[in-house]
C-alpha cells in the first residue's frame, strides 16, 4: 500500500515566439508552454504520475495555481484506491460541487482535473509496465464503460451502445494491436505551414515533408485570402496533386466570411477546414459545413468537454473530430469522446500543435485503433517537429506514421533538466 506525498507543479515555458513557431492568423506570437505536475508517492518503486495542461505563455501562471488547487483532493489519499478505480477517482474530481461552479466542466479548472487524471494514468501504465495505449486496450469493455460518466450524453450515447460499439472490436484486439506495433499510426505534419513563415520556408517544409513521407501538410490561413490564394499555391505547386492539404483558420472568421473565403480556396483541393469560427458555436459550425461542402469542417481542440462534442456531432456541425489531450477532463473524458464520434461515424484526427501532446495523444488514437473504431480509415494524427527532445518518451514519426510507444507510461514525462531549464522565473 502506497499513499501521495505531494503534488509539485511546475510553469513551464519555450520561448517559440522568436522563431514564430506556432503562428496562426490567432496567435502571431505563442510560446509553447506546459503548466506541469507530478504526483510523487511513497512507494518502494520509486514511480511518478506526470501530466501538464498546454497553454501558449501569458497565463501558464493560472493554469499552474488551478491545478494547485487539487492537492488537497490527492495529497494523503491511497494510491492503489486512486488507480483501482479511476472512473470513481474522476467523479469525485469532477463531482466536486463548489469546484464545478467555477466551470462548470470547463476552463482552468477542468483542465487542471484533466492534467491531474492525466498524470495519474501515466502512473498506473508505469506500474502495470505498459504505455498507455496498450493498458486501454487490453481492458474489458465493462472496464471502460465504468470510466465514463454518461450524465448528459445518454440522448446520444448509453451505456449500452457503448458496450456495444466496445464489444464489436473485441475480437480483432489482438490482430490491430500487432498491425500497429509493426506499421505505426498515420501522421500529418502542419511544420511547413505556420502563418509568420516566408514563402521559401514554407515551400522548402513542405518538400521535405512529401520527402519524409507525409502523405498530408497543413497551412494556417485566415489573415489575408490573398497572401493565403498565393501561398495555397506554392504548396500545391510543391507537394503536387496527391498530397492532401488542411487549412486551419484558428477561429478567425464568422459564418459568411468562412463560406466566401473558402470558396476562393476551394481550387487547391482543400482537405479540411479547421476551427472556422468560434470553437462554442454550434450553429455556425452547421452553417459553415453546409456553406462549404464538400470541404469538410474538422474542429475539437478548444471544445471544453464531451456535452459540446455531442451538440456538435448531433448537428453534423463537424465532420472531422479533433480530440484534444489536455483541453478536456483528461483520458476519461477523451474515452468518452472517441465512442461518440464512434457512434456517429466520424473519424477522430488529433489535434497535437503544442509542446508534449504529440506525445500524449497519439496514445488516445492507438486505443481508438485497437479498441474503438478498429480502422485508421480517414484518420491522422497532426504531427509538429517541435520540442520532442524534452520528454523521456519523445513522440517518433518515421515515413509518416507514429511509431506505437513500447515505454510504461502515458508520454507525459519531461525531463528534470528541461524543467528546469525553461522555469518561468518566480512561478516554479
Amino acid at each position: 500500500m502506497s499513499t501521495v506525498i505531494a503534488l509539485e507543479t511546475s510553469d513551464v515555458r519555450f520561448p517559440t515566439s522568436t522563431s514564430l513557431d506556432g503562428s496562426d492568423a490567432m496567435n502571431p506570437d505563442p510560446d509553447y508552454s506546459a503548466a506541469y505536475l507530478r504526483i510523487v508517492t511513497d512507494a518502494d518503486d520509486d514511480l511518478e504520475g506526470h501530466g501538464f495542461v498546454f497553454t501558449i505563455g501569458r497565463g501558464n501562471e493560472v493554469q499552474v495555481a488551478g491545478i494547485r488547487a487539487l492537492a488537497d483532493h490527492l495529497v494523503g489519499r491511497n494510491v492503489e484506491d486512486l488507480l483501482g478505480n479511476m472512473g470513481e477517482t474522476w467523479r469525485g474530481f469532477v463531482w466536486d460541487s463548489q469546484l464545478r461552479w467555477l466551470g462548470p466542466e470547463k476552463g482552468v479548472m477542468h483542465m487542471a482535473i484533466g492534467a491531474v487524471v492525466n498524470a495519474l494514468w501515466d502512473l498506473k501504465a508505469k506500474r502495470a509496465g505498459l504505455p498507455l495505449w496498450q493498458l486501454l486496450s487490453r481492458m474489458t469493455p465493462e472496464q471502460l464503460v465504468e470510466l465514463i460518466d454518461f450524465r448528459y450524453l445518454t440522448d446520444a450515447l448509453t451505456p449500452e451502445d457503448a458496450l456495444g460499439i466496445l464489444r464489436a472490436a473485441a475480437p480483432g484486439r489482438a490482430a490491430r494491436e500487432t498491425e500497429l506495433l509493426a506499421s505505426g499510426y498515420p501522421a500529418y505534419t502542419t511544420t511547413p505551414g505556420w502563418l509568420g513563415y516566408s514563402d521559401e520556408k514554407l515551400a522548402r517544409l513542405a518538400g521535405e515533408a512529401v520527402a519524409d513521407g507525409f502523405s498530408m501538410i497543413k497551412l494556417k490561413v485566415g489573415a489575408n485570402v490573398d497572401d493565403d490564394i498565393r501561398r495555397m499555391r506554392i504548396a500545391r505547386e510543391t507537394v503536387g496533386p496527391d498530397i492532401r492539404i488542411g487549412t486551419d483558420a484558428n477561429q478567425r472568421w464568422g459564418v459568411d466570411e468562412a463560406i466566401e473565403w473558402m470558396a476562393r480556396l476551394a481550387e487547391f483541393d482543400v482537405a479540411w477546414i479547421e476551427e472556422p469560427t468560434s470553437p462554442d458555436d454550434i450553429l455556425a459550425h452547421a452553417a459553415i459545413a453546409r456553406g462549404v461542402a464538400p470541404i469538410p469542417v474538422a474542429t475539437g481542440e478548444h471544445m471544453a468537454n464531451r456535452i459540446m462534442f455531442k451538440q456538435f456531432l448531433q448537428a453534423d456541425a463537424l465532420q472531422v473530430l479533433q480530440i484534444d489531450a489536455t483541453r478536456v477532463g483528461g483520458v476519461n473524458e477523451n474515452i468518452a469522446i472517441l465512442l461518440l464520434a464512434a457512434k456517429f461515424g466520424v473519424p477522430v484526427c488529433p489535434h497535437a500543435g503544442g509542446v508534449g501532446l504529440c506525445e500524449a495523444v497519439q496514445h488516445l488514437s492507438m486505443f481508438d485503433f485497437v479498441a474503438v473504431s478498429g480502422t485508421t480509415e480517414q484518420r491522422v494524427i497532426e504531427y509538429v517537429d517541435h520540442l520532442h527532445e524534452h520528454f523521456v518518451t519523445p513522440a517518433m514519426v518515421r515515413r509518416g506514421a507514429y511509431r506505437a510507444p513500447v515505454a510504461p507510461g502515458a508520454g507525459t514525462e519531461m525531463h528534470a533538466s528541461s524543467r528546469a531549464e525553461y522555469a518561468f522565473p518566480g512561478h516554479d
